[in-house]
């Protein structure tokens, strides 16, 4: 007799800060019938794979966290890596969620059964179905390398920042360090005290602010534990200062009598060679690309070892790389930090839905959606921090958690109704997304004079949102049913379900 495939009420992608808040967020609504699959062997999704040296949040630590498990001991303003990686995991712990856990889980595949009405997925240890599939694998899983001639034959080290070596001795080394956003900018100043010499390839410039860090006190910490509203009234306040930002994020030449001055002024101070300074200075509106925040990235840039490179890299050798002026410089270890694959998310070429038509066919390299959390064509597909949902001022665990709440308000109404499953109308999804580009058009993103990862090759911006992290939430706290096509028949959907 062939054994019955599991089936889950929901099943979850990813057991980062989306996929872990959404598994909390169903245990509390009293759901259990639900797994969340990881292909590591630990929680944390991002804050997991970026152990980088110098590895920290550039959003406040206070609104990086969940708002129903407040984290009282966080040591810093902003965050470092491994308390946010022990904090993620102190959450699993305290939520009971870990019985839930499906890790060193690869999921190959998921398509929706018709028939059925339901998700079967395809995992390294199995099959299972699942009334809801919620993709929550993340923006910044997959690293981005770049196609350099001649990089298989580089006889040293080399990785993405996302993926760092830490057996690699640095030390006394020649290194090469590609790509110069956030992840750079954090790990350059700590890597260039030791390397004999760095070579920095920079192919755009980005604008950088300064870092208002701080250690937050043992008194503020004891305060916090001993009267959590002092806590609650401290994210509170961050959060409205931040949401003010989204105002330059608008108007680009508000942008620039604000912001740039205060960056340019960072630049001058930092910097004292005017050649040098000239090479960091970028040629776009602020905000156009990713801010970097950093105190101490531009003073690196300026120590007698380190040298900043424009010239683009031509050629990898063994033990060298060439640039276009036909320089060639002897390198012991290369690394990257070139960022995501952010346009083409892995997990898209993985879900097909009922026309046999995978996410990524669907979105044809300029994804779209309804609230960011659902597609067309998709049903019970759950994306969590979806098309339009990233912000440049705030933290996207404010959306994550908007779009949890939408999610369990979705279910809830295909339960209570005895649905098999629901998919945003087509009409509806392209009012959305024409509103999205309608607002997005005059903004920094889309008006700022440069060509960042937030569009598409089209030059459309899909990936950010055009409001407040408080709009987005409203938008999503009432779910509209009309909004979306339903399927009546339960067929093999809702079962086992509270």
């Amino acid at each position: 007799m062939r054994q019955a495939i599991p089936h889950l009420h929901v099943a979850i992608v990813g057991a980062g800060f989306a996929g872990l808040g959404m598994a909390i967020r169903l245990r509390r609504d009293g759901v259990e019938d639900f797994a969340v699959f990881d292909e590591a062997g630990e929680v944390g999704g991002t804050w997991r794979d970026n152990s980088y040296p110098g590895s920290a949040c550039d959003v406040p630590s206070h609104v990086y966290s969940f708002s129903f498990a407040p984290h009282p001991g966080w040591t810093r303003m902003f965050a470092p890596q491994p308390e946010i990686w022990a904090y993620l995991r102190e959450c699993v712990r305290r939520s009971g969620i870990a019985g839930h856990l499906r890790l060193n889980t690869r999921v190959t595949g998921a398509t929706w059964d018709s028939d059925r009405r339901c998700w079967r997925i395809e995992t390294s240890h199995g099959a299972v179905t699942a009334d809801a599939l919620v993709a929550a694998a993340g923006g910044l899983a997959e690293p981005s390398m770049p196609d350099l001639p001649g990089l298989d034959s580089f006889a040293g080290a080399a990785f993405h920042s996302a993926r760092w070596d830490h057996d690699t001795e640095l030390a006394g080394r020649r290194v090469a360090v590609i790509g110069t956003g956030t992840s750079a900018a954090q790990f350059v100043p700590e890597i260039a005290p030791r390397a004999a010499a760095l070579y920095v390839f920079q192919r755009t410039a980005p604008w950088v602010l300064p870092r208002r860090d701080r250690g937050i006190t043992g008194l503020e910490r004891r305060a916090y534990r001993a009267a959590p509203v002092l806590q609650q009234l401290a994210r509170g306040t961050i959060g409205a200062l931040r949401e003010t930002l989204v105002v330059t994020n608008r108007h680009p030449r508000l942008a620039q009598l604000l912001v740039q001055r205060i960056a340019a002024r960072h630049l001058r101070r930092s910097v004292p060679d005017p050649a040098l300074r000239a090479r960091l200075t970028p040629s776009y509106t602020v905000g156009c690309k990713r801010i970097v925040l950093s105190n101490d990235y531009l003073p690196a840039l300026t120590r007698p070892n380190v040298e900043v490179l424009t010239e683009p890299i031509t050629e990898v050798r063994p033990h060298a790389v060439v640039t276009a002026d036909g320089v060639e410089r002897s390198v012991d270890v290369l690394i990257f930090g070139t960022g995501f694959q952010v346009s083409d998310p892995p997990i898209a070429h993985r879900i097909r839905g009922p026309a046999g038509r995978t996410l990524a066919q669907q979105w044809s390299g300029s994804p779209t959606g309804h609230l960011g959390t659902m597609v067309a064509g998709f049903p019970n597909l759950f994306l969590m921090l979806g098309p339009n949902t990233g912000l440049g001022h705030s933290s996207v665990v404010l959306m994550m958690e908007a779009q949890h709440g939408h999610v369990l308000d979705a279910l809830r109404f295909l339960r209570e109704g005895g649905y098999a499953a629901l998919s945003p109308r087509a009409d509806v999804q392209a009012a959305y997304t024409a509103e999205m580009d309608t607002r997005l058009a005059g903004t920094v993103w889309n008006a700022g004079g440069c060509r960042s990862w937030y569009l598409d090759a089209a030059g459309r911006n899909w990936t950010m949102w055009p409001g407040t992290s408080w709009a987005f939430r409203r938008r999503l706290a009432r779910f509209q049913p009309d909004d979306y096509d339903v399927v009546q028949d339960r067929s093999c959907a809702m079962r086992g379900t509270p």
